[in-house]
């Protein structure tokens, strides 16, 4: 049999929320290799029999296997003619090293197929009530990480032009909050607009801090949020005031298979 990779998006947090490609690929595997933010309802729907890897990092502690190490072991169980699964929270391609794991799997002459998930970039905000575009206040969004790899010299990042931004969403950015802030205002941005952090977006911890830029920083801490969270900056946030809709008391994860039979 010809092995082949899945790099699959399994979406922001909620387990129902994985594509339905994506959930009949994760029950037909016979390896996946998977990330610390997977919901458990997502892993038990893995055959039994199939081989379970973690491969997860914790904020900014060591990995547990590097992105070298998950590369060779990608590419070394789809030569041996598996069925691999590369489970990632959210959607692989946005800040989650699909790429790279594509490039690994090229370059030995791999097959592999991508299947997008859902972003928090955008499910973390919907989730508080928050849309990224609305016609009267915002009609461009620009997705940026916080926490950059610190073997580049240099930020990639162009600060005063993301001050500008109508919505800016800003990913793994819990620790370096206050000096986001404090760089957007520097930049131009109005310190008193409005500005929001959602955390564990989608499940039964979600927990979310809306203030202003300037403020935004202490009401993470009060709010004792902790990774991971999304970082909202625009007047589309002032909108989570009435379309807050999501309690997580009553969602959750909610995950009901469609079926639990696996192919």
């Amino acid at each position: 049999m010809k092995g082949k990779a899945y790099i699959v998006g399994a979406g922001p947090g909620r387990a129902d929320l994985i594509s339905v490609r994506g959930l009949a690929l994760l029950r037909a595997a016979d390896v996946v290799i998977y990330d610390r933010l997977i919901a458990q309802e997502l892993l038990d729907e893995v055959h039994p029999q199939a081989e379970r890897i973690f491969a997860g990092k914790r904020g900014y502690a060591p990995r547990v296997m590097t992105q070298e190490g998950i590369n060779a072991l990608l590419v070394e169980r789809v030569q041996a003619g598996l069925r691999v699964v590369r489970l990632k929270g959210g959607d692989g391609f946005v800040f989650g090293r699909g790429g790279e794991e594509c490039l690994a799997l090229v370059a030995a002459g791999l097959d592999y197929e991508v299947v997008p998930g859902i972003s928090s970039a955008i499910a973390a905000p919907a989730y508080a009530g928050i849309p990224v575009t609305h016609r009267s206040q915002a009609s461009a969004f620009t997705v940026v990480a916080g926490y950059e790899d610190p073997a580049k010299e240099e930020s990639h990042i162009d600060w005063s032009l993301m001050a500008k931004v109508p919505t800016l969403v800003v990913l793994m950015a819990v620790r370096p909050a206050e000096k986001i802030c404090k760089t957007l205002v520097e930049h131009g941005r109005d310190p008193d607009s409005p500005a929001a952090a959602i955390a564990s977006a989608s499940t039964v911890h979600q927990k979310v801090a809306r203030s202003t830029v300037a403020g935004l920083a202490r009401a993470i801490e009060l709010a004792e949020i902790r990774a991971p969270a999304v970082l909202v900056f625009g007047d589309v946030v002032a909108f989570g005031d009435q379309l807050a809709w999501f309690n997580p008391l009553e969602g959750g994860q909610g995950f009901v298979p469609p079926d639990s039979s696996k192919p």
